[in-house]
């Protein structure tokens, strides 16, 4: 697949929201810690507002741009990134890439773009990047709203059991993993060996092209990432107030049940809303849930876009 990744993608979205973006976005790239960072952009100088897209385990910017596409309508400037081991970002030590250095590395590209650019952000987070956006808003105090279709935090032991293909009781897979990490934690294996992306979509042609994207659901990833992830320790929602957040779960997600994300949003002490997304799978492609979706981002980027930050 090629930089162009994202218009298969669109094709199954529903037609009356595939043209909702006239912009093609452009590759930019950016050093960080000896890596080299690949984003998709539609920069719009004068928009009100800015988005950033994360994308989970088995995504990648192309994979999500279609999604960020949906908000268009309220004129913002739109980036999507490459997190390492997916998209195009070139990662020169993928055996030692572990969940933290995603959170570091979205810290400083959120902090580096407000240096220079004082428009209010929003993070949009797909699938596990809803927790990374929530960390980020905590982490950085830079961010004027989260948007997460799932919050699953990996604390939660039955969420952990869902997320992956690790459904050993209690702690006991986390308890297996920092076993394995001394001797093979730098082993890469396909990532649908460790999760479900055969429930990636309720189309199974989406679900195969997910699976077989060299740049998301195809490519390969370590052991000690996934260790990493099982013991990393969020923000406590009970302290949690840098932004709004709003979760636009999938209503019929089949890989992670909306209950689980919706479990740790109600712990969250500020402002919090739900929007469950109707006939939509993990991947929300169906109506009446991608109206939903599109209405739920036009509304929060265009209250964002007048906050006046």
């Amino acid at each position: 697949m090629n930089a162009q990744t994202h218009h298969a993608y669109a094709e199954f979205l529903p037609e009356s929201h595939r043209a909702d973006s006239t912009t093609e976005p452009v590759s930019e790239w950016w050093e960080w810690r000896g890596r080299r960072i690949h984003t998709l952009r539609a920069a719009v100088p004068d928009a009100p507002v800015r988005v950033l897209a994360i994308h989970g385990a088995g995504g990648h910017s192309g994979l999500l741009w279609p999604a960020v596409a949906l908000g268009f309508r309220e004129n913002v400037d739109a980036t999507a990134v490459d997190l390492p081991l997916y998209g195009r970002t070139i990662e020169p030590d993928p055996g030692g890439v572990r969940y933290g250095d995603w959170i570091e590395l979205l810290c400083d590209l959120v902090q580096r773009t407000a240096a220079v650019d004082d428009r209010p952000l929003v993070l949009f987070g797909a699938s596990m990047g809803g927790m990374l956006a929530y960390e980020v808003a905590a982490r950085t105090g830079a961010v004027e709203h989260v948007v997460a279709t799932c919050l699953l935090d990996p604390a939660d032991a039955e969420a952990l059991a869902t997320a992956t293909r690790w459904n050993l009781p209690g702690r006991s897979g986390p308890r297996l993993l920092r076993w394995l990490d001394p001797v093979c934690g730098r082993v890469r294996v396909p990532i649908r060996w460790l999760v479900h992306m055969h429930r990636m979509s309720r189309d199974p042609e989406l679900s195969r092209l997910c699976a077989a994207d060299p740049l998301g659901g195809g490519a390969r990833v370590p052991l000690g990432f996934l260790r990493s992830f099982a013991d990393y320790r969020h923000t406590p929602p009970e302290t949690f107030g840098a932004a709004p957040v709003t979760l636009v779960h999938p209503a019929a997600d089949a890989w992670t049940p909306p209950e689980l994300s919706i479990r740790f949003l109600e712990r969250i002490a500020g402002r919090r809303e739900i929007v469950l997304l109707d006939n939509c799978g993990h991947f929300p492609v169906e109506e009446p849930g991608v109206e939903q979706l599109a209405t739920t981002l036009r509304a929060v980027l265009a209250e964002a876009g007048g906050s006046g930050r």
